[in-house]
């Protein structure tokens, strides 16, 4: 396949959306996404989706980055949501020191770079960095790359380094990905082929210029940048349920266009149930993806101003992320109940969207709870975790 660039991304992601599905029961059956395809991915340049242009990266605004996302999950919901975590991961070259950034992401061409946010390592503060020992789970596409990331609670002389308001700092560190060791714990329901391994370190040593600190402000202050790390992630995991959810609509049409149900003498298309549940699932995922692209659009201006995004545009992303979730969850769940016994062979695009769409609702940046977090920014009341 061909390179990426600015002008063909979204024929490259058709591209893929068409070819992934071949490959879709050896990803499902490997518990992984084969490594020629990372590779292919990486040398393509979409695992630099969102890495700035100066290190080679293709720095796309964050509306392309959904429909390349969403189309690669119509083509494999595993493939999609490993190239979301490797190019969200990507974002921190934006806040790297330039060296740092060029180490790691300009100078070999396609790297790959994976991670986990949450705070689970402890990072003990030593001269010129840090001695970083942890253990995090849902490392996904670990197997693949060259940097792991993982989040840290920070230590001096055994006491934790807390921000100016008195609390805990997120650092997340950088490390090489043979310093870090991949356990073999991703046997789950759905999205298989994500390899979301926990992985650990013991006792290595950080270098101060690979880690930075979770929700600082991006050195690189173009608008992309100013969007919050969490925030796209959301997003990110968000494009990938809206994938499936339409990967399932594609694949509920193709049966109800020849399946007769039994008993009957109307085909499953020619129901009246079935056409409304079909039209209740095209309006739940077409209003979740354009309720997407209207916050970004709204976040993105006030960027291109130059201003830091308010507290309430940062939850009116992560709403629209968490409903895009819900809505396609919702969407799927309808269709699969719509094709009845149809639905629950292997051989059933219907049953993998039905799995795979139900672990993306689990993940904590889409979670329901996260209602909660926004409905307490709209009352005025401050939110109680990182936007």
């Amino acid at each position: 396949m061909m390179q990426a660039t600015s002008t063909n991304l979204a024929q490259l992601a058709g591209e893929w959306a068409v070819n992934l599905p071949q490959y879709s029961d050896q990803i499902e059956r490997e518990r992984r996404l084969p490594a020629s395809i990372a590779r292919q991915f990486a040398d393509q340049g979409l695992f630099h989706l969102l890495v700035p242009v100066e290190y080679g990266g293709l720095e796309v605004h964050p509306s392309e980055f959904v429909q390349i996302l969403k189309a690669l999950s119509m083509g494999d919901g595993s493939a999609g949501w490993h190239l979301m975590i490797g190019a969200t991961t990507g974002l921190l070259s934006a806040s790297l020191s330039d060296v740092a950034a060029r180490e790691i992401y300009g100078t070999r061409p396609g790297s790959i770079s994976v991670g986990v946010t949450a705070p689970l390592g402890r990072a003990d503060k030593v001269d010129g960095g840090y001695r970083v020992t942890g253990r995090w789970p849902f490392g996904s596409g670990s197997q693949n790359a060259d940097w792991i990331c993982g989040g840290c609670l920070l230590f001096e002389n055994d006491e934790p380094l807390l921000s100016p308001e008195g609390a805990p700092i997120s650092q997340l560190m950088l490390m090489p990905a043979e310093q870090v060791e991949i356990e073999d714990t991703w046997r789950v329901s759905g999205l298989r082929g994500t390899g979301s391994h926990h992985f650990n370190v013991k006792d290595i040593f950080v270098p101060a210029e690979h880690s930075i600190t979770l929700g600082a402000r991006a050195r690189v202050r173009r608008p992309l940048y100013q969007f919050p790390i969490l925030g796209l992630l959301a997003i990110g995991v968000a494009s990938v349920s809206l994938g499936i959810g339409f990967k399932a609509l594609a694949a509920f049409t193709e049966l109800a266009g020849v399946k007769l149900p039994t008993g009957s003498s109307r085909g499953l298309a020619e129901r009246s149930l079935v056409q409304s549940e079909v039209a209740k699932s095209l309006a739940d995922l077409k209003s979740a993806e354009a309720f997407i692209h209207q916050a970004i659009d709204e976040a993105w201006d006030y960027a291109s101003a130059g201003e830091r995004l308010s507290t309430e545009i940062k939850a009116n992303l992560r709403l629209a992320a968490v409903n895009a979730t819900q809505s396609a969850a919702a969407a799927v769940d309808r269709l699969y109940q719509a094709g009845g016994s149809s639905s629950i062979y292997e051989s059933s695009e219907l049953q993998r969207c039905f799995r795979d769409i139900h672990v993306t609702t689990q993940h904590i940046m889409v979670a329901p709870p996260i209602y909660e977090v926004v409905g307490r920014v709209a009352l005025g009341l401050a939110p109680k975790q990182l936007l």
